[in-house]
């Protein structure tokens, strides 16, 4: 009986305790009529409760989400099935439980469910920001027509929702990074019949000016040089500074969500371009490597860049894993004095270092303080990296991210022409 009571309504207990009053009174005053009132009273919400019962346990429903891995500002469709029958109870209130991120909770009443069959609801989702979302879970409303019982059961559990970050599409390499995945920017030229195979580099400070390859600085209007033998092996690293003392904005409009966008960016580009790529967050954590080149290793690391949060730690913690023959790619928020030391300590030696700072003061639209505002100006830290030899682009919230790459790749360039 207890169950049954669980699932009365107001209404319905009401009209149970108003037909166990008359019952007694009719018990008291000897009054047969009054006493089937009461007892028609009593049965009528208890068999309500076992109807609507009834009707929750032939219930059933599905959901799917197509796709389930979208990008950023995409389209996608939740699909939901119910299955069972209706036929003694009145509406349904169907509701699916929905981030506010993706749109909000979605309502749907259905009049009636066949007694064969199924019936079909969808609703869309536009996903506005990159996570990994929890759609879930799906509860019915089902009561009679006269409102004495209600359940509310839930009939599908969770779904998953991955957003990856944004990939826009890139066009060319800084100064002596086009080569990175195996022979460190080198390269064979003039292999031809009757000419033998030359390996040649990006040139670098303190090389032999005699082993310049005119023909290929020529052609790539950068300075070449001949090496004897293949370079070992190397790549290129990914910095991702995802700190969130580092950013400003909140939201899909937020500098940390930009520069995740530019680093998932240049991780693919290098990826498709051949190179072994390593993503690497601020506190040293190895997102992506490069165990393999096959496109589902981009797909795992925009699978891992989906779910990444940002850190509440201060300082970077990505020395050791920039360390070793790789190029550094940075994508870097607000500076301190310390982090920049930090970077340039750590940088490898004789490899090629690109760095690009986001201005997040210009993300910061609800005004921090004054505080934050110079330790936001980016000049200070580009000036200090310049000089330590890295290659710098300023970005700003405007500028889309294949912009600040541009201006990456014409920035390294003039430092390799530079004097030196």
């Amino acid at each position: 009986m207890s169950w049954r009571l669980a699932g009365l309504t107001t209404r319905g207990r009401c009209l149970l305790a108003a037909g166990l009053a008359a019952a007694l009174c009719a018990l008291l005053v000897n009054e047969r009529d009054l006493l089937r009132v009461a007892a028609f009273a009593m049965m009528l919400p208890l068999l309500a409760s076992v109807v609507v019962g009834y009707t929750q346990a032939r219930l059933r429903a599905a959901r799917e989400v197509m796709p389930s891995r979208i990008t950023v500002g995409g389209d996608c469709q939740a699909h939901l099935t119910l299955h069972g029958t209706g036929r003694l109870c009145g509406r349904l209130l169907v509701e699916d439980v929905v981030p506010p991120a993706l749109g909000g909770s979605c309502r749907a009443v259905v009049a009636r469910l066949p007694r064969l069959g199924a019936v079909e609801l969808s609703y869309p989702l536009r996903p506005v920001q990159r996570s990994v979302h929890s759609l879930g879970p799906l509860i019915v409303r089902i009561a009679d027509p006269l409102g004495l019982a209600e359940y509310r059961p839930t009939l599908a559990g969770h779904s998953r929702l991955t957003v990856i970050p944004a990939v826009v599409s890139l066009t060319g390499s800084p100064a002596g990074g086009e080569r990175g995945a195996g022979d460190a920017a080198g390269g064979r030229v003039g292999i031809g019949p009757g000419q033998d195979a030359v390996v040649v580099r990006s040139y670098r400070q303190g090389d032999d000016l005699r082993k310049v390859h005119w023909r290929t600085t020529a052609r790539r209007d950068e300075l070449m040089v001949r090496i004897e033998e293949w370079p070992q092996r190397c790549g290129a690293t990914v910095l991702l500074d995802h700190r969130d003392w580092a950013h400003r904005g909140s939201g899909p409009t937020s500098s940390l969500e930009y520069a995740v966008s530019l680093a998932a960016s240049v991780y693919a580009h290098l990826r498709k371009h051949g190179q072994q790529v390593r993503l690497v967050t601020a506190d040293g954590l190895v997102l992506a490597g490069a165990a393999d080149r096959t496109d589902h290793t981009i797909d795992s690391a925009l699978d891992a860049l989906a779910a990444l949060r940002a850190t509440d730690q201060r300082d970077l913690a990505s020395g050791p894993a920039m360390a070793g023959r790789h190029d550094v790619f940075a994508v870097l928020g607000a500076l301190g004095p310390v982090a920049v030391e930090q970077l340039i300590a750590h940088r490898p030696h004789g490899r090629r270092s690109h760095a690009v700072l986001l201005d997040v003061a210009a993300w910061d639209i609800a005004g921090n303080g004054s505080a934050a505002s110079v330790a936001a100006d980016p000049a200070p830290a580009a000036r200090l990296l310049i000089a330590a030899g890295w290659s710098v682009a300023v970005a700003r919230p405007e500028q889309p991210p294949a912009s600040v790459w541009d201006q990456l790749c014409i920035s390294s360039r003039s430092k390799l022409r530079a004097p030196r």
